[in-house]
């Protein structure tokens, strides 16, 4: 039996117990799981804690969250409640209309985002199997995309609580050989990118008080691109749903990161920052010394690295690998602070060897890797 055949089987004999034995599974999955039969899938839900341990459970905590989910769509989207009956011009922060324009503040915002999700594959633009009828059949008032083009109200940016987003936008990377926009589909049709948007609409509206935030559309995309090429018919056909509790169940463990009161406890994005600089200082002091002399600060280059969990710096296939090793971490998210030192020292002598410029150039634009060898790299100096 070849090695890829029997990890694969390993993975079948851990699944196959009536109670799993997470430990087990979080040494298997950190080494990478297989593409094939939908592991990736399934050991993703378990480890984010979506889908019980227990066999018994699995499928009524699966039904009660698919019923719950459709609940959301029909109750925030399709139907919502108390619509806007007051005046428009009514000040009050407690005024129907005053959330319906806040809403579209926050929804202008996500569809710019959705429809730039992941340009170097074409699966974000194509077409879901599973549009959501009550969506797709209601003559399109229900799409989000028609509300944002059907808005009347023209915002510059959008604020939210702590970090401020323009801080985060400056962050991350978009491609600069995008033609446009995904564009929307034909009436009838549902683009992956329009599923991501309602999600990302409904979580921001079921959490007021963080919202949503520019960047967690690059966090999303994995998880979702993940379920919904499921070769489990079912599991794709729940795809959102699922996808849905796993990046709320994900985020409930990184919001921190995005909160500028938080930057500086244990669990902010600035601690976070100062154990990755600590760690090249013990590991590599001569680049430790040059990144100082060149005031080359660590919130240059890995604000994004950490806070949208490398999901921009490598490609799909490779993020969704690093994300193996990043939910099987028994201490989330530790491993991703050698991960990213890993990084670092992996193109040293390129550092050492450069200026300011173009060690910046470097680092905000990682070289193209064999992900596996930044994996070991940090392995080994999880071990030091």
């Amino acid at each position: 039996m070849s090695l890829h055949k029997s990890r694969i089987k390993a993975f079948e004999d851990i699944l196959d117990h009536d109670c799993i034995d997470m430990e087990q599974l979080q040494k298997l999955a950190f080494n990478g799981i297989p593409d094939e039969k939908g592991l990736r899938s399934l050991v993703w839900k378990i480890l984010l804690r979506y889908i019980p341990a227990e066999r018994g459970l699995r499928e009524q905590t699966l039904i009660q969250k698919r019923q719950l989910y459709k609940q959301f769509i029909d109750e925030i989207i399709v139907s919502p409640d108390g619509g806007a009956t007051d005046h428009p011009l009514n000040i009050s922060p407690d005024s129907s209309w005053s959330n319906y324009f806040k809403d579209n503040e926050v929804l202008l915002q996500i569809d710019k985002d959705v429809r730039r999700l992941c340009p170097d594959i074409s699966f974000f633009q194509s077409a879901t199997e599973f549009p959501c009828p009550e969506i797709v059949n209601s003559n399109g008032v229900k799409r989000l995309h028609k509300r944002v083009q059907q808005s009347m109200l023209k915002y510059s940016t959008l604020e939210r609580r702590g970090l401020g987003v323009a801080k985060l936008s400056n962050e991350i990377r978009r491609s600069d050989g995008m033609s446009g926009d995904y564009a929307p589909l034909n009436e009838g049709s549902e683009a992956h990118w329009e599923v991501v948007e309602r999600m990302l609409f409904l979580y921001a509206k079921l959490n007021p008080g963080q919202g949503y935030v520019q960047g967690m559309n690059e966090i999303i995309g994995p998880i979702y691109h993940t379920f919904a090429i499921d070769p489990d018919k079912e599991y794709r056909q729940h795809a959102e749903a699922d996808c849905f509790f796993c990046f709320t169940n994900l985020m409930a463990e990184i919001r921190d990161f995005f909160i500028r009161t938080l930057d500086e406890a244990e669990s902010g994005i600035n601690h976070k920052m100062a154990r990755l600089a600590g760690c090249v200082r013990r590991l590599d002091p001569p680049v430790a010394a040059l990144l100082d002399r060149q005031e080359l600060h660590t919130q240059y280059y890995s604000f994004r690295w950490l806070t949208l969990l490398l999901s921009q710096e490598f490609s799909l296939p490779d993020v969704e690998r690093i994300w193996d090793s990043l939910f099987a971490d028994p201490v989330r998210f530790d491993f991703l602070i050698y991960i990213c030192c890993a990084m670092i020292l992996l193109v040293r002598d390129n550092l050492l060897s450069n200026d300011f410029a173009n060690n910046v150039k470097l680092l905000q634009n990682y070289p193209p890797m064999d992900v596996s060898l930044i994996l070991n790299k940090a392995v080994e100096i999880s071990t030091l």
